[in-house]
């Protein structure tokens, strides 16, 4: 099972925070795109499909979580509970993190959620020493090691890749319990990985609700952000079963790298191209308003989309009555990350696999998500809002 780490350590002190960008693996058997960005995506490599697990996450989403329905950041699905007591220790504690990097909003919101728990728990966590990678796998394979070599009573991890920064997790799961997080990495050596229900799941929503639109022999275009890390590969290697089986025809796969002029650009490109396109398939949503803007200055009639739960795009949904869907990847698996490390560190059972509820926002349930006045670039899943400082830290 590919498993993530995350760490949190809470600054009393300092919080060591480097700037961020976004690196990937080259999944053998596949190429990377070469030239400029939204060169044709490869079909997704088998070494990210697992045909059982993508079974099992599209089940899970029937499932009912455990815990709070009030607070999703610590509810579970299907826990499998692991002792801990070996790591515990007298506090107040020294959380460490090690950041793939902060290049993108989800991220961004992400980070600040995370700060926003380690001010919760300062009689427990002493100093919260956080390095960013910059999305690089070297970079952040040094922040690991440089970390472990330091006073950290637990460290956090969010991988950058997947593959290339197995070797460091390993190598510090054997100093001090490791909590991974978001991303995986293909070790089961951390304490714990916390995660939504998972890629699969996600891509194959998206999927599914396009297809329904669509129809058969609908034109989709897919719009991914890069290779090589596993729950991107994921989303897709689900979309594009699901697209086959229904009979869409998928008329490009394309890399953005994460850039909505990039994406703006190829989807101008394909409308000139294709004359119509009916739908628009992504595996990350943060692109989603400026694709929809390449069909306004087309003058062509919006397609039914799937995106993200980013405040613009829940916006413009709300307003224009879209044809959409938004299967998530909550950011509020932040704030879980700080708890597990916290719960670890004292002792108590925590899932060997901590499995996180995964929301579907759909035009019937878009008012319970979308809050008025937030930043264009945020995230409703952000489990913030009853945060002290919110909506203000938030930047709104």
């Amino acid at each position: 099972m590919k498993r993530s780490t995350a760490l949190a350590t809470a600054a009393a002190g300092a919080v060591l925070l480097l700037a961020a960008a976004c690196t990937s693996d080259v999944p053998p058997g596949g190429a990377a795109p070469t030239g400029a960005p939204g060169t044709s995506a490869p079909p997704a490599a088998d070494q990210f499909f697992d045909q059982a697990e993508h079974d099992r996450q599209l089940a899970l989403r029937d499932q009912t979580a455990q815990g709070p329905a009030d607070q999703p950041w610590v509810q579970m699905l299907e826990p499998e509970m692991v002792d801990t007591a070996q790591y515990a220790t007298q506090g107040p504690h020294n959380v460490c993190f090690s950041n793939a990097s902060v290049d993108n909003p989800w991220r961004q919101v992400g980070w600040t959620t995370m700060q926003a728990e380690v001010d919760l728990h300062r009689d427990e966590i002493a100093n919260f020493t956080a390095l960013d990678a910059g999305a690089s796998d070297d970079k952040q394979i040094s922040d690991i090691q440089q970390l472990v070599g330091g006073d950290c009573d637990a460290l956090i991890v969010s991988p950058n890749t997947t593959a290339t920064l197995t070797p460091a997790v390993e190598a510090a799961c054997g100093r001090l319990p490791v909590i991974v997080f978001d991303r995986g990495v293909d070790t089961d050596c951390p304490v714990t990985f916390i995660h939504p229900v998972g890629g699969y799941a996600f891509g194959a929503t998206a999927a599914e609700f396009l297809a329904g639109e669509v129809g058969q022999g609908g034109k989709v275009l897919a719009l991914r952000v890069l290779p090589g890390v596993d729950v991107l590969e994921n989303r897709w290697a689900a979309a594009e079963r699901i697209f086959a089986a229904r009979g869409v025809d998928v008329v490009g796969v394309e890399f953005t790298e994460n850039d909505t002029a990039t994406a703006k650009s190829i989807v101008s490109d394909y409308l000139q191209r294709e004359g119509q396109i009916n739908g628009i398939w992504m595996d990350d949503g943060t692109a989603a308003v400026a694709a929809l803007e390449a069909f306004e200055d087309a003058g062509q009639p919006r397609p039914a989309i799937s995106g993200e739960d980013q405040q613009q795009f829940l916006e413009k949904w709300k307003a224009e009555n879209l044809t959409a869907q938004a299967p998530t990847y909550p950011t509020f698996q932040w704030r879980t990350a700080v708890i597990a490390a916290l719960q670890i560190l004292r002792g108590e059972q925590v899932p060997r696999e901590w499995i996180l509820p995964q929301p579907v926002i759909t035009s019937a349930n878009l008012d319970q998500y979308l809050q008025p006045g937030l930043p264009p670039l945020h995230y409703a899943l952000c489990g913030c809002r009853e945060m002290p400082d919110f909506p203000a830290r938030w930047g709104a």
